[in-house]
């Protein structure tokens, strides 16, 4: 495709870059909702359950590495083909699935599709958008778009399930998915690196492996708390390849993860404060859900419009963050984004009890939404501008993986930190009349399970589990969230000192601007 023609069609390009990334970003939020339909269509177990939502981000975080390289070496339009493609496959199998095990299957396919897609949707922006400003934007636009579609994803699933079955959220991607295709054949450029090194599959190997057993480690960690042997086992393996892969990556000619791009800052600093970022977004809407759920007794689709407030917040402090990110660097908005979501997570703790108003819940989602949207642009474009264009399907892939990383530690960290406050404090019903050891361990298990037990009790005893169990649920938000602001100052600290100030920025913009012109 001609530049001229490029150029003139970049911002329709966008709008189909968004649109891919749209189905990606949605694809757990919007299943959330539709675990309990799915557990009685396919009489699925818990721990099965828990599979069905963590086979996507298993599998798309540990590829997203090698699928940015390939999309620089072969070309990331038709990477972004297969992959959508592969995304509607993978929806309509899900759909059709008669058993948990072929869904899990085909969630594991939807995890391989968007690490196809993720990675190619942000390079190809970097090749089309060529004035920095423009970039800019293109960049805070698609990163809004992520954060609006993850807080959608429940609201979508609510209105579809309130007159569907659980078929229903995965049949939503596959017209998404074809206007993508058909979008992408029509007007993206292809676009591929002049210096993509040749495919290391020893590298591949190690970080896979490596990246699987972390990510498997984190959501275990969920499941059955960090002294289990199976979760050091998984940290241990990561860390033997992991280590493994960065010195393998030293020792080649031709690495597919330059180690040399940690030297800058920009990179550095900016993938830190992401992680940072989304282990917080992911962690707190982990726990707005259930807690307006559970808690608070609200219905699904009620749950999802309480926590709508977010997305506007996220939009706006997004485009905000854009002028300010031009005015005072990328150092003072990030560093503003982490403190003002820290603020959020600190509010949270203060003001979540058993009967809040909503009207508290409403400002600490705003506040959240505030700190979110000065936090994952700016980084998004510090990742992106500190890497030569021939390398964006590297410096997307990182970008992406430390957004799966965060979110997986986000739930990890913060569920485990609630889950022990909450064993301790349902921990109260074990010596009380008509409470045997086995209900306690459904007690223990969850505060849903110990509602659905409480339902068949008698009513002095119903009101005493659920007002205890609640109550646990609570102190467990409290003590998760409060640690959690913690990380988020230090966080912001960490970012001050280790981004560039505005003016090295500048410098270093000019420079490479001046190298590349050569």
């Amino acid at each position: 495709m001609e530049t001229s023609l490029v150029q003139k069609n970049r911002w329709y390009i966008l709008a189909i870059m968004c649109i891919s990334l749209f189905i990606i970003s949605i694809d757990n939020t919007v299943l959330n909702l539709a675990l309990p339909s799915i557990s009685g269509s396919l009489d699925a177990s818990a721990s099965q359950l828990q599979w069905v939502v963590d086979a996507y981000p298993l599998i798309f975080a540990a590829l997203l590495i090698t699928t940015g390289a390939i999309s620089d070496r072969f070309g990331r339009k038709r990477l972004l083909v297969i992959g959508l493609a592969l995304f509607g496959l993978g929806s309509l199998g899900a759909a059709f699935s008669v058993s948990i095990q072929m869904l899990i299957g085909f969630r594991f396919l939807l995890g391989l599709a968007g690490a196809f897609i993720m990675p190619s949707t942000l390079s190809s922006l970097i090749f089309v958008f060529k004035d920095i400003k423009e970039r800019t934007t293109a960049i805070a636009i698609w990163s809004t778009i992520f954060s609006i579609g993850a807080a959608i994803g429940p609201i979508i699933g609510g209105f579809l399930l309130n007159s569907y079955s659980w078929s229903s959220v995965f049949f939503l991607n596959v017209p998404i998915a074809a206007i993508g295709v058909i979008g992408v054949l029509w007007l993206v450029p292809e676009s591929f690196s002049k210096n993509a090194p040749r495919p290391d599959l020893i590298g591949v190997v190690l970080s896979i492996i490596g990246l699987v057993s972390l990510i498997y480690a984190m959501i275990r960690v969920g499941e059955v708390g960090w002294l289990s042997y199976e979760v050091w086992i998984s940290f241990a393996l990561a860390a033997i390849f992991l280590i493994t892969f960065f010195l393998w990556q030293k020792h080649i000619p031709n690495p597919i993860l330059p180690l040399e791009f940690f030297r800058n800052r920009s990179f550095s600093g900016a993938n830190i404060a992401l992680t940072i970022s989304t282990f917080a977004m992911m962690g707190s809407m982990f726990f707005f859900s259930q807690y307006f759920q559970s808690v608070q007794g609200f219905k699904p689709i009620i749950a999802a419009l309480c926590m709508l407030p977010m997305t506007p917040a996220v939009l706006y402090s997004t485009m905000q963050s854009v002028s300010v990110n031009r005015k005072r660097g990328t150092r003072v908005t990030m560093a503003i984004g982490l403190l003002v979501t820290g603020l959020g997570l600190f509010l949270f703790s203060i003001f979540v009890g058993i009967h809040t108003d909503y009207y508290l819940m409403l400002i600490v989602l705003v506040v959240l939404g505030v700190g979110t949207g000065f936090t994952m642009s700016p980084a998004t474009n510090s990742i992106m501008n500190s890497l030569p264009p021939d390398r964006a399907g590297i410096g997307s892939a990182m970008n992406d993986t430390t957004r799966q990383l965060g979110g997986t530690l986000g739930v990890a960290i913060l569920g485990s930190l609630m889950n022990g406050r909450y064993r301790a404090g349902v921990g109260a019903l074990t010596n009380i009349n008509g409470i045997t050891s086995s209900m306690m361990e459904q007690i223990r298990s969850s505060i849903q399970n110990a509602h659905i037990l409480a339902a068949s009790l008698g009513s002095s005893l119903q009101n005493m589990v659920v007002q205890t169990s609640s109550q646990a649920f609570v102190n467990g938000v409290q003590t998760s969230f409060f640690v959690g602001s913690i990380i988020m100052a230090l966080s912001a600290i960490a970012a001050w000192f280790m981004l560039p100030s505005r003016e090295k920025e500048i410098e270093s913009r000019k420079q490479k601007g001046n190298e590349q012109k050569q």
